[in-house]
């Protein structure tokens, strides 16, 4: 299962596609889906025949600037993935959604899911562009003062608020994981409760996570980017379900709710309290184990129960 690049993934797109396209003219576009189209004006055949002059981020996007203050603008989602390819490559039958060609090769988007959620863009002007994004700070560039003033302007839970890009800028449900485990937070923690020394915890907590995890994929990726993924085995917590939390040996546990998760270390982070979703706290009442060691005293019982009669 693959999910939504974050700043450490499309920051490296970004750094590995810039040496590629910079100066270089882009040809045309082709399109295999008319839906990832999500701009009428200006028509997406102005693009051709202009150099590339800026490869930037913005938010979770890539922007290619183009020559004549025009600005293409991709936002892969969940599952859009970028490869480059010869020139000319054909665009993949079943995945594909475009192709972007230059003399030097070819730069193709793919989105390994039915529910077709990539889109494009090309807009006219900075202020256009400004427009696309949702606002959300930049936490590798802000001071503590900024981020207490972003994490305590509504009242949200802290996994809520990392992953709200009108919030902070880039950050999604894989790295919202990581940063709340480094900072020994409670993923449903209100974000105006935090004392001082928690808030600044957790500001050098997305600091620290963001900036080893851009420079992690950089050294793990020797050329362009060709398995985004929000699973690694070097997680502390994220997509390790029943794992060994790496601080302190405990489980790790996890809440499934809408098409979103949290994972955590309840010893680490909730002071050994099991957090529950509203529906299985529903389904299970009283039944549901509050604490870890609840927990495992339950599956203990169960295996030392004597195995039915055949």
């Amino acid at each position: 299962m693959s999910l939504m690049p974050e700043l450490p993934d499309v920051t490296l797109y970004v750094e590995r596609l810039a040496p590629l396209v910079l100066g270089q003219v882009l040809e045309r576009v082709r399109l295999a889906s008319p839906f990832l189209l999500r701009s009428v004006e200006p028509p997406l055949a102005y693009a051709s025949g202009r150099r590339v002059v800026a490869v930037r981020r913005l938010g979770k996007r890539i922007v290619l600037a183009l020559e004549g203050g025009l600005f293409l603008v991709l936002h892969l989602m969940v599952a859009g993935r970028l490869r480059w390819r010869p020139p000319g490559a054909a665009i993949p039958g079943r995945n594909g959604l475009a192709a972007f060609d230059f003399a030097g090769g070819t730069l193709l988007l793919t989105e390994a899911s039915g529910k077709k959620r990539a889109s494009l863009q090309l807009v006219r002007g900075e202020e256009a562009l400004a427009a696309l994004d949702p606002g959300g700070l930049e936490v590798l560039d802000a001071d503590l003062a900024s981020f207490r003033a972003a994490l305590a302007h509504e009242s949200h839970t802290l996994k809520r608020a990392l992953t709200d890009p009108s919030i902070f800028s880039g950050i999604g449900n894989a790295y919202s994981d990581e940063i709340l485990h480094r900072a020994r937070l409670s993923p449903f923690k209100r974000s105006t409760e935090l004392d001082d020394e928690e808030a600044e915890r957790l500001f050098h907590a997305v600091r620290d996570t963001l900036a080893e995890w851009v420079e992690r994929l950089r050294r793990d990726t020797p050329g362009f980017p060709e398995k985004v993924t929000a699973f690694r085995p070097e997680m502390a917590v994220h997509g390790r379900f029943g794992l060994p939390c790496p601080r302190c040996g405990a489980p790790v546990q996890r809440i499934v709710y809408a098409e979103n998760e949290a994972n955590y270390c309840a010893a680490c982070q909730t002071g050994g309290r099991l957090l529950a979703d509203r529906a299985l706290s529903r389904l299970l009442k009283a039944d549901w184990p509050r604490t870890v060691a609840e927990l495992e005293e339950r599956k203990r019982d169960r295996r030392a129960q004597p195995a039915p009669a055949s």
